[in-house]
């Protein structure tokens, strides 16, 4: 059976869906949302929920100890309250689809993985969405390879904690979510250990499977990413300075600075910029193709290369001064 397991923090927006999307998967048994100190409507609908939803069972959590992320402390008091084979850690701003469960669990056996994760579907409102989040996917999709993940004979390791599942024996093996209790990236943080541990892992698109929404505001947005963007992209001085060099468009500006500076618009300037223009646009056009995002979505190349490199560094800063924020608490910023 599975044991599916909900932390939730101020998740009033989200709640219902992901509970609801969970009770309609026959293959998991039972719902733990456990409670992070809620302050908006969070366990009032969790109290409505329990009266019509038999699988639920709700944790309150009235503190968090030192040395903890408050939603890895969550999970933690979750799986020790869970009695499945599998433990599903699922996000409360995802919402699983049709058969998900059940094809979770057929990918388990077909790769005989002890830990099978999916990058969902990004649900997208803003246009401030629409820029950033698809051009963070197609380069955390350049870091990391579903095809090198799932490969055993390959150190490389990933998972996405708004849809992760792993066999119970192999989570308690590992130390569980206390052997990442600090961790902000306890995510990926799992997936190192369990490929660590000699046991395969299957990582994979969600699209069908799962879909979720993760920040509704633009501050949420800034504060989500820049809390772990850099440790995402390698957490390093070195990586953080190569990921710019790549993605920022220096040639782009450097034209337009130049078309500006002389005042005119030279025709050898003129094709310059149109070949570099549609060169960087086909690039991001093949990755948002590679990745399952709309083609409409190159249109905000331009502004998603900025942005994403505000970010990063904004996430780099942070880390360099060692704290990060995250709904309401801060944390000591992550090492890999």
């Amino acid at each position: 059976m599975i044991s599916a397991i909900v932390p939730a923090r101020n998740e009033e927006a989200n709640i219902a869906r992901v509970v609801e999307s969970l009770d309609s998967q026959p293959q998991v048994r039972e719902i733990i949302v456990v409670n992070d100190q809620s302050s908006d409507r969070t366990a009032e609908i969790l109290a409505g929920l329990a009266a019509r939803v038999a699988k639920l069972q709700v944790i309150d959590i009235s503190a968090l100890p030192a040395g903890w992320v408050g939603k890895n402390f969550a999970a933690a008091t979750g799986a020790e309250a869970a009695i499945g084979d599998w433990l599903l850690f699922v996000d409360a701003d995802t919402q699983l689809l049709a058969g998900a469960a059940w094809q979770a669990l057929a990918d388990a056996d077909e790769h005989a993985a002890a830990l099978v994760s999916y990058s969902p579907e990004q649900v997208m409102e803003t246009l401030a969405e629409e820029i950033l989040i698809p051009f963070v996917y197609t380069r955390l999709a350049e870091r990391f390879s579903f095809e090198r993940v799932n490969d055993p004979a390959l150190p490389d390791a990933a998972a996405n904690g708004q849809f992760l599942m792993i066999r119970r024996d192999a989570y308690d093996a590992i130390g569980g979510h206390e052997a990442v209790r600090a961790r902000v990236l306890e995510d990926v943080a799992l997936a190192r250990l369990v490929k660590a541990s000699g046991r395969n892992i299957f990582f994979g698109p969600g699209q069908g499977i799962a879909r979720t929404r993760m920040y509704r505001t633009f501050g949420a947005l800034w504060q989500g990413w820049t809390k772990n963007l850099y440790e995402l992209m390698g957490g390093t001085a070195g990586s953080f300075a190569r990921e710019i060099l790549e993605t920022f468009p220096w040639l782009e500006i450097v034209l337009v600075i130049c078309w500006l500076r002389l005042g005119g618009i030279p025709v050898i300037l003129i094709l310059a910029m149109a070949i570099v223009l549609v060169g960087s646009h086909l690039r991001y056009a093949r990755e948002l193709r590679r990745n399952r995002y709309p083609l409409s979505i190159i249109q905000f190349y331009m502004p998603a290369s900025l942005l994403y490199a505000c970010v990063l560094t904004a996430s780099a800063w942070k880390h360099a001064r060692g704290k990060v924020a995250w709904k309401g608490r801060r944390y000591p910023a992550g090492t890999r």
